[in-house]
């Protein structure tokens, strides 16, 4: 079946702002959209900081986790080039790895822990299911946000042997343009001086090989967990939306939808799809947490979801 949904109304600003209206008395983010009325004691409330004592995606903090994810983002900057790029689409493109269901993929991924992640040490699946559950809670009757909760991270499989075992700075981490400038909002942007692409006068200008307003498809990303499993949805035929398809290949695109930069490359739609993006994000990451979800409890309603995208 195909799933239909009507786009949030608000305005594309990249400041996001909390403001009480007084007429609905309801959350309004951005200036736009309006969260669903929710009782105080149920309301999902972004956390201030993460299961370490720290501030969410604060990548200066002191920590031995916090080398280890510069670490992580020194070797992605360097290996992640256009050309690499292009290898992996094209080899990954296949989709000749392996064949299986929607869960058992979940699944897989308690094998899975991403090390480019300030946030959070736990077991993949764990925060599949805690942001599709916050969503699921706020936004009660947007079935199809909770499935791309579910599924927007089952791309990591790329780690495991089965899917190639590729490096954790091929698969996990933020993502950004490749064939044109790195902007300085990528988190530990000094070691883009190290990748060969930096000096290539193609790609060292602020548009690149790219136009002005081209939008985000025709723009190469740095390869990962997120295009995988975009070519994977989009390639096995999803009646998921466009939205959904959206916020899966650029979710970790937080030079974009955090810091507002790279937008001279986007066009109308890329504008429109980005509010759900935005939405989405919230749970993505302030979701995260040492507190388990109750499997059991909560896998036949997702199963109930696989089942009705594959009617």
């Amino acid at each position: 079946m195909t799933i239909l949904i009507e786009q949030p109304i608000l305005v594309t600003e990249f400041e996001e702002k909390i403001v009480h209206s007084e007429e609905t008395n309801e959350l309004v983010l951005d200036g736009g959209f309006s969260l669903p009325k929710l009782d105080s004691q149920n309301e999902f409330i972004a956390p201030d900081i993460n299961s370490f004592g720290n501030s969410f995606r604060n990548y200066d903090a002191e920590s031995e986790r916090q080398k280890g994810v510069e670490e992580f983002y020194r070797l992605q900057h360097i290996n992640q080039t256009y050309d690499f790029v292009k290898r992996m689409r094209e080899e990954y493109g296949k989709l000749d790895k392996v064949e299986m269901g929607i869960w058992e993929c979940c699944e897989l991924l308690n094998e899975v822990v991403d090390d480019s992640d300030p946030d959070l040490d736990e077991p993949q699946i764990e925060h599949l299911l805690q942001s599709a559950e916050a969503i699921r809670r706020d936004y009660p009757d947007e079935d199809w946000l909770h499935l791309t909760a579910l599924i927007h991270d089952l791309g990591k499989i790329l780690l495991l042997p089965r899917f190639g075992e590729l490096p954790q700075w091929a698969v996990v981490g933020d993502t950004f343009p490749l064939g044109c400038a790195f902007d300085e909002s990528n988190v530990h942007h000094k070691y883009f001086k190290e990748n060969p692409d930096y000096k290539n006068t193609s790609y060292n200008t602020k548009n690149g090989i790219y136009n002005e307003g081209c939008g985000l498809d025709k723009v190469v990303m740095s390869w990962g967990h997120d295009d995988y499993m975009y070519l994977v949805a989009k390639e096995n035929g999803t009646t998921l939306p466009l939205a959904a398809l959206f916020i899966i290949r650029y979710h970790s695109f937080y030079p974009l939808h955090k810091e507002g930069a790279y937008t001279h490359l986007m066009n109308e739609e890329d504008v429109e799809n980005l509010k759900w993006l935005k939405i989405f994000n919230k749970y993505d990451l302030y979701s995260k947490s040492k507190v388990r979800v109750d499997l059991d409890k909560v896998k036949p309603y997702y199963l109930s979801l696989i089942e009705k995208v594959n009617d």
